[in-house]
């Protein structure tokens, strides 16, 4: 892509309805502006992170078994009558009639139409285990939306439903997803700490959050110092991690703490995903059964596994920039590479950025800066958006046969013989 035809509407200056660090990169880097309260339009650079984010978690829960579906946005307020949720869930819902006078409700969850969808299609128990999922927009009118992304009314969220036939098999598929959820933190390159949590209006037993340490994190969490080196590891050994000790505030007792209290560590996070296993509350309010292996009726046991796609951007912002920017982790970030022509006016400049453009932009996500800018323009603008790598073409460098190449995250910089380009690129690769 290049600089000069792309929609990057840079800001300057703080915006002054921003008061987070992530609202405040967001809008001067141009990748979201406010249409009405908690609500956003999303540019092209948002879009391509948004897409990346999307991309490793539709891959990871595809490796895991769960199979893809799109529910609508609006549903109707049956569903959720039969459940009971209609006037309970609060006034976060979004409720209105069409034109017949059917109630409706924009969606801020999807567990009652996603059972709806199962009792109508599912009707033995050799159809079971299930996991469907979708990556799907979200509403909930919040009072006071806030905080740019992490606290809006419109978000993207992955929400996943599995259905088993007993708690044995229900708690199997919940540790596969929780273990799924590990994954695609570690691939995004930002950890998420797994803390015991409360069910909240879902409802249900077993409920893990999962948060990314931030200093703007909108909770606290408590956890063993052990947490991090399981973590750490690839293999990712459930068990264990269940049973190290982390909660978030609202379920952490100081005095009930089965470990020394004293070892903890004390954080604020910002929440990125929730799992909850509520058994067979939505699959009996809806009269959901198939039939068992001795021919008997069974409600199945339901779990509800979600990811906050759009509130991850904002949370990876707030985990990882400086006071020059955004930077980014290299699986999520709207562009691999950054060339910098820092002359569009000498032929020779123009010439090799050209063909270094050529040479890579089918193999990654390129931006050619061919602004006009000035130099110190140029390296803000890049500096603030947060490509990984760029790639610097100048005059007096290139009389030499060489360019410069800066690496966002420590701002080190290497002076590489242009001839050499492909030992460059074979490092990125790897």
């Amino acid at each position: 892509m290049r600089l000069s035809s792309y929609f990057l509407p840079i800001l300057k200056e703080d915006p002054s309805e921003a008061h987070v660090i992530s609202h405040k990169l967001m809008l001067r880097a141009g990748m979201i502006r406010q249409q009405n309260s908690g609500i956003y339009s999303w540019l092209p650079l948002g879009v391509k992170v948004l897409q990346n984010i999307s991309n490793i978690v539709r891959d990871e829960m595809n490796k895991m078994g769960a199979i893809e579906v799109i529910l609508p946005c609006i549903q109707p307020a049956e569903f959720w009558i039969e459940t009971g949720r209609f006037d309970s869930y609060g006034e976060e819902m979004l409720k209105f009639k069409d034109r017949h006078d059917v109630d409706l409700l924009f969606g801020p969850t999807a567990e009652d139409a996603i059972t709806d969808l199962a009792r109508n299609n599912i009707k033995s128990y050799k159809e079971l285990p299930i996991n469907l999922y979708q990556i799907q927009w979200k509403f909930r009118d919040e009072i006071r939306p806030r905080f740019g992304l992490m606290r809006g009314r419109e978000f993207m969220m992955k929400d996943a439903y599995s259905f088993d036939i007993d708690q044995e098999a229900a708690e199997k598929s919940y540790d596969k997803v929780f273990q799924t959820y590990l994954k695609i933190f570690k691939r995004i390159g930002l950890k998420a700490i797994p803390v015991k949590a409360e069910t909240g209006p879902i409802g249900g037993k077993l409920s893990h959050e999962f948060h990314i340490v931030a200093k703007n994190g909108e909770s606290e969490i408590f956890y063993d110092p052990k947490m991090d080196s399981l973590l750490d590891n690839g293999e990712f050994d459930i068990e264990k991690i269940r049973n190290t000790y982390a909660a978030s505030d609202d379920v952490h007792d100081g005095e009930k703490c089965p470990v020394d209290e004293s070892i903890l560590r004390k954080t604020k996070g910002i929440e990125v995903g929730h799992i909850f296993n509520f058994g067979t509350k939505y699959t009996k309010a809806m009269n959901f059964t198939v039939q068992g292996p001795n021919g008997e009726l069974i409600h199945p046991l339901c779990g509800s596994y979600g990811i906050g796609v759009s509130r991850f951007v904002a949370a990876a912002i707030e985990a990882s920039h400086d006071d020059k920017g955004i930077i980014w982790p290299k699986s999520i970030a709207p562009f691999d590479l950054a060339i910098i022509n820092l002359n569009i006016n000498n032929s020779e400049c123009s010439e090799i950025s050209e063909k270094l453009y050529d040479k890579l932009k089918n193999e990654f996500s390129v931006l050619l800066d061919d602004s006009t800018q000035n130099v110190g323009s140029k390296f803000s603008t890049n500096d603030l958006i947060g490509t990984p790598y760029q790639i610097v073409i100048g005059p007096k460098l290139i009389k030499d046969g060489k360019l410069e190449i800066k690496e966002r995250q420590n701002s080190k910089t290497q002076i590489v013989e242009i001839d050499n380009i492909d030992e460059f690129i074979k490092t990125f690769k790897a």
